[in-house]
């Protein structure tokens, strides 16, 4: 009998790996935690561990940082509202999902 073992999708990425991913050196985003622009899980031998997602919010940081000469005080506060924003239209869509004006 054969067994077959399926990929497990990890939810996290170390250092390296997320950094390669990002396109940016391992101290860039060791700033960027640092900075509270990206949140990272410390283990018990002090290793940082980066959610699979974060990866698109380093390019939107960079963007802002390079292409619209955003300092980094300013690129966490246009996060936070592209947070707010995106959870607000998700609302809005959950409401509008469940209200049927034909009833």
């Amino acid at each position: 009998m054969t067994s077959r073992h399926l990929p497990v999708r990890v939810a996290r990425a170390d250092l390296a790996t997320t950094a390669v991913a990002a396109g940016i050196h391992p101290d860039t985003l060791r700033k960027f935690v640092e900075l509270g622009l990206v949140t990272a899980h410390v283990d018990t031998s002090g290793r940082l561990w980066f959610p699979r997602t974060v990866p698109a919010r380093v390019h939107t940081i960079v963007r802002l940082h390079s292409d619209l000469a955003v300092n980094y005080a300013g690129i966490a506060l246009v996060l936070e509202l592209l947070a707010r924003i995106e959870q607000l239209e998700r609302h809005r869509t959950i409401r509008l999902e469940g209200d049927n004006p034909w009833t």
